[in-house]
C-alpha cells in the first residue's frame, strides 16, 4: 500500500489484495455473487435481510413503527446479513440486491414477489404500502422526500468519508480526515438550523424522513458513532441533539434498533415475532 503523500495515481488503476483496512476481506471492485447461497424464508409476507448498521437500523425502525399502529401486515421475519463475513455475496443475497449492500427486502404477498433494495427505496415502498410516515401530495410530500433524499445523498460522506478515514483506514490521512470533518460539520448545521424552529424535520409530523436521518446524524450529535464525539464537537449541535434523543426514546425505535445486531446487550440476531422482544 503506498500511503505517500507524493502518491502519483497510475495510468490505469490496479487493485492491490490485502491493501488493508477493516474490510479488506470483503471489498472487491467487481460485483456479482461469490458463492452459493440460498437465503431463508420465513413464515410472514415481508423478509429482511439486514444488518443493525445505521442503514440496516431504518428500515426495522418503520416495520416496529407501523405494528405499533396495528398494521399487522407489516409483521416481518428478519434474518442477519453478516457483511464482515461477505454474506451480502451469497448468491441468494444477490438476486435481491445486485449491489451487494444492506438491508434488501422481499414481499411475497404480491405476486410474483417483489424484491426491494437500498434503503430509501424500502421505506418509501413501506410507508406508501401501509399509508403511514409520508405525506401523499403537495408541499408536505415534497419536503419529506427532499430530506429522505438528503440523506441518501448525505450519509455517504458521513460513512463512507468521515467513518472510514477516522475510524477504519488502516493509516490516518490528514487531508481525508479534515477533507471529510469539514463536510460532516456543514451537514450537522444544516440539521440544527432546520431544527430550530421544527420539532421534527419537516415540521410537527415524524415521518420516514426523521428515520431514515436519525440512525446516522442523530447517532453522531449522541455520540455514538465512531468514537468522535469530542472530535466534532457532536453536541454542540443542540437542536440536532433534542430531536435525536426525542426519537431515540420512542419504544418502536428501541425495538427496532435491537434488530439484526451480532451481538452485545440485548441484540436480537433474528426477528421472527413480536415476542421475541421478550426473551
Amino acid at each position: 500500500m503506498n500511503d505517500s503523500s507524493d502518491y502519483t495515481p497510475p495510468r490505469v488503476w490496479q487493485w492491490e489484495r490485502g491493501n488493508g483496512g477493516r474490510f479488506e476481506n470483503t471489498n472487491r471492485p467487481t460485483a456479482g455473487a461469490t458463492h452459493d447461497k440460498v437465503l431463508p424464508v420465513g413464515k410472514h409476507p415481508l423478509q429482511l435481510y439486514s444488518l443493525g448498521t445505521p442503514n440496516g437500523v431504518k428500515v426495522t425502525i418503520l416495520l416496529e413503527e407501523l405494528l405499533a399502529l396495528g398494521h399487522e401486515g407489516a409483521e416481518y421475519d428478519a434474518w442477519l446479513i453478516d457483511i464482515g463475513q461477505g454474506d451480502q455475496f451469497g448468491s441468494g443475497f444477490v438476486e435481491i440486491n445486485p449491489n451487494s449492500k444492506i438491508p434488501a427486502m422481499m414481499d411475497h404477498s404480491t405476486t410474483p414477489p417483489t424484491r426491494i433494495f437500498e434503503s430509501g427505496a424500502i421505506m418509501l415502498y413501506l410507508a406508501e404500502k401501509f399509508g403511514e410516515f409520508v405525506p401523499t401530495s403537495g408541499a408536505a410530500r415534497a419536503e419529506c422526500l427532499s430530506w429522505l433524499f438528503w440523506q441518501m445523498g448525505s450519509a455517504p460522506y458521513l460513512g463512507g468519508g468521515f467513518g472510514h478515514f477516522y475510524a477504519y483506514a488502516p493509516v490516518k490521512i490528514k487531508y481525508a480526515i479534515d477533507r471529510y470533518t469539514m463536510e460532516v460539520k456543514r451537514q450537522l448545521d444544516v440539521l440544527d438550523k432546520n431544527l430550530a424552529s421544527r420539532r421534527y424535520l419537516c415540521g410537527d409530523d415524524y415521518n420516514i424522513a426523521d428515520m431514515s436521518v436519525y440512525p446516522w446524524y442523530g447517532a453522531l450529535a449522541q455520540g455514538r458513532l465512531y468514537g468522535s464525539e469530542e472530535f466534532i464537537e457532536s453536541k454542540s449541535y443542540t437542536n440536532v441533539l433534542r430531536w435525536a434523543t426525542e426519537i431515540h426514546e420512542r419504544p418502536q425505535v428501541a425495538r427496532g434498533r435491537r434488530v439484526n445486531r451480532a451481538g452485545g446487550g440485548n441484540a436480537m440476531r433474528e426477528r421472527h415475532d413480536a415476542s421475541d422482544f421478550d426473551q
